[in-house]
C-alpha cells in the first residue's frame, strides 16, 4: 500500500477490532477513507488521530469507570496514595 496508506485488514489489527468493524466506522463518518479501486485504504496520519482522540461517548465510558473504581476502592486507593 506503500507508506502512506495502509488496508483495512492492517488498520482492524491496529484498532483491534474487526474489518467488518472498520467498514462500518468508515460508513459512519468516524474514519475517514479512500476508495482504490473495489478497496478502501486509510491515511495513517488520519488512523493515528484517531487513536489519540476518544469520541464524546468513549470519554464518558472512562469517566465512568474511574468514578466507580474510586467509589468500590477509593479507601484503599487513598491509603495506598499515603505509603
Amino acid at each position: 500500500m506503500g507508506d502512506r496508506f495502509i488496508s483495512t485488514s492492517e488498520a482492524a489489527k491496529i484498532l483491534g477490532i474487526s474489518r467488518i468493524a472498520v467498514f462500518k466506522q468508515i460508513k459512519s463518518g468516524k474514519l475517514k477513507a479512500e476508495k482504490i479501486g473495489r478497496n478502501f485504504v486509510i491515511d495513517k496520519v488520519i488512523l493515528i488521530g484517531s487513536l489519540e482522540q476518544p469520541d464524546e461517548k468513549r470519554k464518558k465510558e472512562i469517566s465512568d469507570t474511574v468514578d466507580q473504581v474510586f467509589r468500590e476502592y477509593g479507601e484503599v486507593i487513598r491509603k495506598l496514595g499515603k505509603e
